[in-house]
């Protein structure tokens, strides 16, 4: 197994922006984008999340490490209301939103035979709906301005078969699917960009509390590096996507993995 790389420095690739990220408490890769976000140099933050606690416990650790203290409003992608509600916040706090992470999910496990209804609406509703809820909102907002940038995230699960997994690989192929058709149609009026990233496995407590054991260890066993990625690792893609310097991209799904073909 290789060692993670350094954590790395900022370099000014939003200098400038205001970003608004989803799902950003806890200690996944929403938390870690808004953290790389304002140490990549942007003027505003806002973090959403449902999770009023850990929430604060976010904003306070972004304002340690950076100096930037995001403004933070509780959401859920799946009320309309909540949606609407954190976009008003974020453009009366910023002025206007340049870039949405749009990060929200919601994974599981469940054998297609034995899942329920609800297991399945709710993994979609977050994952899926939750995305396109938090995308709509957003381009109503940035085509009439006729600039900024989207980032959702979906998985790698998108295109690859796992067991136990056909309610969130469904909802990430649909991240995809309504990525490229969303971007097509923001181009056409706008310089508004909208592109995913596909990440394959990214470490942290979370996500053991929700695996079955041993699963981990034997997915990080497939990956080329023999670990899984630093939420960091994703965070970093994510900004990149955001940042100037993927001008051309819209429509995109970029893999962030390291498996084996």
């Amino acid at each position: 197994m290789k060692k993670p790389p350094p954590y790395p420095e900022g370099h000014q690739l939003l200098k400038g922006k205001t970003v608004l990220v989803t799902a950003a408490a806890g200690t996944g890769i929403g938390n870690a984008v808004a953290r790389r976000c304002a140490e990549e140099g942007a003027s505003a933050l806002v973090i959403a999340d449902i999770h009023e606690r850990r929430l604060g416990e976010a904003a306070n650790g972004i304002e340690a490490q950076t100096g930037l203290r995001p403004h933070t409003i509780v959401a859920d992608v799946t009320s309309e209301e909540d949606v609407q509600r954190m976009f008003a916040f974020a453009i009366e706090k910023m002025g206007h939103i340049d870039v949405l992470m749009n990060n929200a999910g919601l994974g599981g496990y469940a054998r297609v035979r034995e899942m329920t209804d609800e297991q399945w609406s709710k993994v979609l509703d977050v994952s899926l709906n939750g995305c396109f809820r938090c995308l709509r909102a957003a381009m109503n907002h940035m085509v009439p301005r006729g600039t900024g940038s989207i980032v959702n995230n979906a998985s790698v699960l998108g295109w690859r078969a796992q067991e136990g997994q056909a309610h969130y690989a469904a909802a990430k192929a649909g991240v995809m699917a309504l990525t490229r058709c969303a971007a097509i149609e923001a181009a056409e009026e706008s310089s508004v960009r909208i592109n995913c990233v596909a990440p394959t496995l990214a470490k942290h407590p979370f996500l053991a509390k929700v695996t079955p054991p041993g699963l981990l260890e034997a997915l990080e066993a497939k990956e080329a590096f023999g670990r899984g990625a630093e939420p960091f690792e994703i965070a970093n893609v994510m900004v990149f996507l955001a940042s100037d310097l993927a001008s051309y991209m819209t429509g995109e799904t970029l893999s962030i993995s390291s498996q084996r073909a």
